[in-house]
């Protein structure tokens, strides 16, 4: 099995605020190419798989709970994740300092799935996101990425139709929990 990163998750992995830390895009693709996971994970639609490996780069976890400690620090605004996409609101918390994760989640879609939506690889499989957890299984999506999924690929989602209850488990979660990134001071450090 093989696998491509592809330009959607290129920019947002490895871009300037990218979210995977000390190790290039080619050698974390290597890696990938190169390592068994420790587990396959099901993903929300047949084209979707997670694999899970232990964390080998220094890489901090993605989603932190929310507390009267750090909800000072929590920003949001209007954005896209490519061109093209509608800009939806979103928030994270900046100016902390997460614990490194233990384990990358990373999720892949068929061949067939990224020609549906624009974008051929040579590989079986592309990368389009990477979850930093400390559990080896999945954080929920996003609330407002199980709406774009289900607008279609033309508003930048899959085209899966929305999963009311997973969609209610993403609430819970991400009602108490946020994602962080680092400010732009810290981004140019």
């Amino acid at each position: 099995m093989s696998i491509a990163l592809t330009n959607f998750a290129r920019g947002r992995l490895f871009g300037a605020a990218g979210r995977i830390q000390g190790v290039s895009a080619g050698d974390f693709l290597a890696t990938l190419n190169s390592r068994e996971p420790e587990a396959v994970l099901d993903g929300y639609a047949d084209f979707c798989k997670l694999h899970v490996h232990q964390n080998w780069t220094q890489t901090a976890c993605q989603a932190i709970p929310l507390s009267q400690q750090n909800e000072t620090r929590m920003r949001s605004a209007y954005e896209a994740r490519a061109d093209g996409e509608l800009p939806v609101l979103t928030r994270w918390l900046e100016g902390l300092t997460p614990e490194r994760a233990r384990y990358l989640i990373v999720i892949l879609y068929s061949r067939e799935q990224m020609a549906r939506e624009g974008e051929q690889i040579d590989a079986d499989w592309g990368i389009v996101g990477c979850l930093a957890t400390m559990q080896p299984h999945e954080t929920p999506m996003a609330p407002i990425t199980l709406l774009r999924n289900a607008l279609g690929v033309e508003e930048g989602g899959s085209g899966v139709p929305l999963d009311r209850v997973a969609y209610e488990e993403s609430v819970q979660f991400w009602s108490t929990h946020a994602n962080w990134r680092p400010t732009e001071d810290e981004e140019s450090a």
